[in-house]
This record gives structure tokens, C-alpha cells and sequence, in this order.
């Protein structure tokens, strides 16, 4: 049996009349009964304490319950409340006086499970794509791996001349501009250096001075290191701050590589290393 639209309407809503009454709300396939006005204030409390978590940032990681006024919308009383809730989770600490509050161990934890969850190959794609868009050479990504750095993503390049270390490739960070790169990041006194670089055949002073030139530029660049011919230049990326997890890197031969060139892949490959670095530590 056909029913008009008018019929389908009338009948739709005395069905919606026959939820409404026997008091629930099907959403999604699930049936809810409709919120209590304490329920109503436990979701408004969890929003407000969310706004208190999110008014911390890298710029003011410790704040005073005046400060916090100022950044959340809240009664004092309320932001007390709320703050001493947060603390005895854990998900706040304070000290001092006039008090102060930071993030706490649960903060900290969640944090951890998160950056522990993202598959960085997928999180890096958007950032090595535009590299690779850009230059039309070899992107790779390189991770940290002890004293190894792990390949784990690349965008070979179309151009007949060309390099690639494929997804897999390991090498020691000794060698290559995405191994200096991580290296020259890894706060290692001249000793440990020394230690580290035992057995390998380099001037340690060069290397050593190598090392400072990426910390105080903020990228490396080498030069038929570990193929001839071959240019590549890297920059490192953190998962935390002060913490290098590892480097993209750009590879290519010298013929197209020149130093016009390299100096504007270098400034590229820094800017998008930043840009992974912030999705990693979850900023903006």
C-alpha cells in the first residue's frame, strides 16, 4: 500500500510523539534516555576543566588561579573547585606562593599514549609530499634508532637521474646529512663524541665543527659522503622539545644540485621539519 506525503509525515510524527513520551532519544542506533540536570552539570564540569587544561601552552606552562581567570570563564570558587579536582587526578600540580599551577604526571601520560599511537609515516605524509612537489626530488624520512637512523618513508624522485635509499634502508648517523642532522642534536659532550665516532675514519675537529655549523643553521648538507654525486640535504624534527626523533632529508645529484639550489631546498626542508614538529608535539 502507497501513502502520500502527507500521510508519511502524520505518521512519522506520531511515531516521534511515541519516542518522546516513553522518554528517550534514539541517536546513532542508540537509544538515551534524556539527561538528567546532574548529568547536565557533570558534562559542564568536564568542559570546564578542558579549558582549564587547554589554557596552559608551551609560552605559559605555569599560571596562578588569577591568571587562569583571566583565560577561562569561570567563577573563582568554580575555578578552585575545579582546579583542586584537577590536582588530586593528577592532571595539575602546584607550588609556591602566590600559587602556581602546571601540567601534571597525567597529562604527561596521556601525551605519551597518544604520540605512542601516531603512525608518523602517515602524520609526515602532507609535509614530505609538498617537499617532494616542490623540489621534484628524492624525500625521505629518516628516524632514530639508537646509533642507526631507520628510513621509513620516501618520494622517489620521476627524474631519470636519481637517488634513493628505499623504505628500510638503514645507516649509521655517522654518515650523510639526515644522520648529522639527528646527531648534532643529541647534546653529546666532546668526549662522548670522541666515543661514539671511535673507529671511524674522520677528523674529529671537522666533524665536531660540522656538528655546531647544524646546530647553529638548523640544517646539514652533504656532498658524496656515502654516493658519488650525490647531494642531500636534511633537517632534524622533535617528538618533544630539546628531543631530535629524527630528519627529513632531499637527495640529489650534484648536476642539478648547485648552490643556489641547495640553499633553497635547505631553507624549504627547515621550515617543513618545523611543521613536523609541531604535529608531532601537538602545537600550533
Amino acid at each position: 500500500m502507497e501513502l502520500s506525503i502527507s500521510e508519511i509525515i502524520v505518521r512519522t510524527e506520531d511515531k516521534t510523539s511515541i519516542r518522546e513520551r516513553a522518554g528517550e532519544h534514539r541517536i546513532m542506533g542508540i537509544k538515551r534516555k534524556p539527561a538528567s540536570t546532574s548529568q547536565n552539570e557533570s558534562v559542564r564540569a568536564v568542559s570546564r576543566a578542558l579549558d582549564i587544561l587547554k589554557a596552559f601552552t608551551v609560552q605559559d606552562p605555569e599560571l596562578t588561579a588569577t591568571e587562569l581567570l583571566d583565560r577561562v570563564d569561570l567563577s573563582r570558587p568554580t575555578l578552585y573547585r575545579l582546579l583542586y579536582t584537577l590536582e588530586d587526578s593528577g592532571f595539575l600540580v602546584s607550588s609556591g606562593d602566590p600559587q602556581k599551577f602546571n601540567l601534571g604526571p597525567a597529562v604527561a601520560h596521556l601525551s605519551h599514549v597518544w604520540t605512542a599511537s601516531l603512525n608518523l609515516a602517515e602524520l609526515a605524509e602532507p609535509v614530505l609530499r609538498n617537499v617532494w612537489k616542490l623540489t621534484g626530488e628524492t624525500v625521505a624520512l629518516f628516524v632514530r634508532q639508537g646509533d642507526y637512523r631507520l628510513c621509513i618513508a620516501e618520494f622517489p624522485s620521476a627524474h631519470a637521474l636519481s637517488f634513493k635509499r628505499g623504505i628500510g634502508h638503514r645507516e649509521r648517523l655517522v654518515f650523510g646529512a639526515s644522520g648529522h642532522a639527528i646527531l648534532a642534536h643529541m647534546e653529546m659532550t666532546p668526549q662522548e663524541l670522541k666515543d661514539y665516532l671511535a673507529g671511524v675514519d674522520v677528523d674529529f675537529d671537522a666533524y665536531r665543527a660540522e656538528l655546531e655549523f647544524v646546530r647553529s643553521h638548523g640544517y646539514a648538507v652533504s656532498k658524496e659522503e656515502l654516493l658519488r654525486g650525490a647531494v642531500s640535504i636534511a633537517a632534524p624534527f622533535f617528538d618533544k622539545p630539546g628531543k631530535v626523533a629524527g630528519a627529513i632529508v632531499v637527495f640529489g645529484p650534484s648536476a642539478r644540485l648547485g648552490k643556489e639550489q641547495v640553499d633553497e631546498i635547505a631553507a624549504l626542508v627547515s621550515q617543513e621539519s618545523r611543521t613536523l614538529t609541531r604535529l608531532l608535539c601537538g602545537s600550533a
